[in-house]
């Protein structure tokens, strides 16, 4: 596995903070937050090995106590950061449509996709598996993937005829899943040294408007006007 930079527990609190959090509770959220990034950096550098609750304490800058009392010790970690992660990926995907064509669409919720893959690698890696059977998600944190990828699909299918059967949209959405992650996962493993992450966005974003190009040609419908 690549080497990944551990942020200090002074860089994630400062990270945490700049994230929104609740009138009355913004201590507690606060401690939450710096939990996660704290987790998710460790998860980046070494894995789910690297996971420990000493570890993630020392990380953050918290007790261990503090974190059994937050998540109930390892495991309400790793699902806190299943369900953060399939949350960003669904987020990612949240903006207006109005105006743009299925296309830009598309597009935009790629950028959004690898933003996030690029800025969050932990929950990333720890959402698509590199876990070595070592986490089993709650049934909870299985909702939330489950709903990301629904929100996916009604995005991808906007290429597609609005009749198309149900089979064929989970397949244009996996097709470009698919398209993104082998991107991804590149990045991740195997060119961080040799490709800066602009060029690295640039060239997966190219790569991906061929494969939708593609699919426009193959699936013509009033919804790419």
């Amino acid at each position: 596995m690549r080497q990944t930079k551990i942020e200090s527990p002074e860089k994630i609190s400062e990270k945490a903070s700049k994230q929104p959090s609740k009138v009355g509770k913004a201590n507690s959220l606060h401690a939450k937050k710096r939990i996660l990034l704290a987790a998710s950096e460790l998860f980046a550098a070494g894995g789910i090995s690297a996971l420990s609750v000493r570890s993630i304490a020392d990380a953050a800058g918290v007790s261990t106590i503090g974190i059994y009392s937050h998540f109930n010790g390892k495991q309400g970690i790793l699902d806190a950061l299943f369900m953060e992660g399939y949350q960003m990926v669904y987020d990612s995907m949240a903006f207006s449509t109005v105006g743009l064509s299925a296309k830009q669409i598309l597009l935009k919720g790629v950028h959004g996709y690898l933003t996030l893959a690029n800025e969050y690698e932990g929950h990333y890696r720890l959402i698509f598996g590199e876990n070595g059977n070592q986490y089993e998600p709650s049934d909870e944190a299985r909702e939330m993937s489950s709903k990301a990828f629904k929100r996916l699909v009604s995005h991808s299918c906007i290429i597609l005829p609005p009749n198309s059967a149900w089979p064929l949209k989970q397949k244009i959405a996996l097709e470009l899943w698919a398209f993104v992650h082998g991107y991804v996962s590149l990045k991740h493993h195997a060119t961080s040294a040799m490709i800066s992450d602009q060029h690295w966005q640039e060239m997966a974003v190219e790569g991906i408007s061929i494969h939708i190009d593609a699919l426009i040609a193959k699936y013509p419908t009033s919804q790419t006007k």
